[in-house]
């Protein structure tokens, strides 16, 4: 498990579609019963539950995570104080996951072009 400062060493988020809460917890260095209980704190933060009461997590909500893990564990924020930051600009919902999304992107490109030259 990674040290809650070191958000920019979370591994890539691979290309798939679903992401089962085990696979997740990796990801975001979180543990799942933490997932488990941003869940009933944040909203917006709804995996899709399929048999079983299984939950699969899409890419928006993984990059959802780790921008709430950054703002508990990096920025010193309350879950009250997140809540609210997350709830502050009405598209911030919408823009942050994807703009985040893409410079990870960009970061991943510009890795692979370091290497190629």
């Amino acid at each position: 498990m990674l040290e809650p400062s070191n958000n920019n060493q979370l591994p890539a988020i691979p290309g798939k579609r679903y992401f089962t809460i085990g696979e997740v917890s990796e990801l975001c260095g979180v543990k799942p019963h933490v997932l488990r209980y941003w869940e009933q704190e944040f909203p917006s933060l709804t995996p899709v539950k399929r048999r079983g009461n299984r939950r699969y997590y899409q890419r928006q909500d993984v990059v959802l995570i780790r921008q709430i893990r950054s703002l508990l564990y990096e920025q010193g924020f309350t879950i009250g104080g997140a809540k609210q930051k997350l709830d502050d600009t009405p598209s911030k919902k919408e823009q942050t996951p994807y703009k985040q999304l893409i410079d990870q992107t960009i970061s991943e490109l510009a890795d692979v072009l370091k290497e190629l030259s």
